[in-house]
């Protein structure tokens, strides 16, 4: 372990030891946003990890960004709030205008601007992301969008929304992908909302801030459009590869939260005058829970390192994402059984935090989808849909 790494574990560590579970159950039992916590971990420099020195960000790489987010949930805190400012703006590192960048990403680094919305899912498409409905289309100076969103997280406190639409059908079979036609683009949210955009909250088990998205007749100069027009999806693969790491190093954090959780508990409750750790029925999920964590940890460090080198990372990445959050549900499954009775209790943060891993068994990708990509395009086999 480098002295860099030294440094932003131990900073992310005493940052979140300011915002500590009552923060955090307040804010699940008003569903109210951390704005106090994303505002802190802006003004320390850490949602600018990836922003290049050029734009006034860290210019560190997607490892260092996986550290951060992995100490943020060891922490028992909750970076869902504002880990899409990391892996959305790789979409504009990569593809944006020089002019869109920096407009965008000194602003971001800054703490002035948030980039937290990415808009995708569709309620008719759920993971299809090919048979999207939401359309832009060109008319003079600008282009026109309508069409629906849903599951787009943290859209009421984001500036910015990165947008996937249609800008030209759907291909027939046999006549190209699928997922041609595709455009993304960067829409300034501070203009467009209530008109021809409008935001409708999901009440959901979680506090992750989703919202449906509708957008009529909605307006936006032509310059919105990030790199060439029909090419949206192989743009927002840098993002979603981007997602599927830091989403994974998520969950190694929260695994290894649930297993000192445990450890601790296992070592100091008493019945039948013993510590309940000393029982093989109770210790010997929590080994395995470490062992699996461990391995899936060393997947993410694997796909962080192809990523940060421009090496083809597809495969890593999705293994990454669903063998961590594999890991955590069994700690986070463990964790609760460990403590019986007094995992529901909510001051122990248990129930909060089983309830907010169970979400990445199936976003932001699900685990058959996962499966069946590596079936296909690793393996080989027949492609199942």
């Amino acid at each position: 372990m480098d002295n860099q790494t030294d440094q932003i574990r131990q900073g992310v560590q005493a940052l979140c030891a300011g915002f500590p579970g009552s923060y955090w159950r307040d804010l699940d039992a008003r569903q109210a946003y951390p704005d106090e916590f994303v505002t802190a971990l802006t003004r320390a420099g850490y949602l600018a990890a990836l922003i290049p020195e050029q734009y006034s960000g860290s210019g560190l790489g997607i490892r260092e960004a996986t550290i951060i987010m992995e100490e943020i949930q060891r922490s028992g805190c909750n970076g869902a709030a504002c880990h899409a400012q990391l892996y959305t703006m790789g979409t504009v590192l990569r593809h944006g205008s020089e002019s869109q960048k920096s407009a965008l990403l000194p602003g971001l680094a800054a703490g002035e601007l948030r980039l937290q919305a990415f808009g995708v899912t569709e309620p008719t498409s759920g993971t299809d992301t090919s048979r999207i409905r939401t359309t832009a289309i060109l008319d003079g100076g600008d282009y026109v969008i309508n069409g629906q969103k849903v599951w787009t997280s943290r859209a009421e406190h984001s500036d910015f929304m990165l947008l996937l639409a249609r800008t030209s059908p759907r291909p027939e079979r046999d006549q190209g992908k699928p997922t041609d036609g595709m455009s993304v683009f960067l829409i300034d949210m501070r203009e467009v909302v209530g008109k021809g955009l409008k935001l409708q909250p999901i009440d959901a088990m979680i506090n992750h801030h989703s919202t449906e998205v509708f957008f009529e007749d909605l307006r936006i100069p032509a310059s919105s459009l990030i790199g060439e027009e029909g090419r949206g999806f192989t743009y927002i693969l840098d993002g979603m590869n981007a997602e599927r790491i830091l989403i994974g190093a998520e969950c190694i954090g929260d695994a290894r939260w649930f297993i000192e959780k445990s450890t601790n508990y296992a070592n100091q409750r008493v019945v039948f005058d013993r510590p309940i750790g000393q029982n093989q029925g109770v210790q010997f999920p929590i080994a395995r829970a470490y062992a699996a964590t461990e391995a899936a940890a060393l997947m993410v460090e694997k796909a962080a390192a192809r990523y940060d080198s421009g090496e083809t990372c597809g495969a890593e990445s999705n293994m990454a994402k669903m063998l961590a959050s594999e890991a955590s549900w069994q700690a986070a499954d463990m964790c609760l059984q460990t403590h019986g009775g007094f995992g529901f209790a909510r001051e122990y943060d248990i129930e909060r935090k089983f309830r907010e891993t169970r979400l990445y068994q199936v976003a932001p990708v699900s685990t058959n989808l996962i499966l069946s990509y590596l079936a296909e395009h690793v393996l080989g086999l027949p492609r199942s849909y």
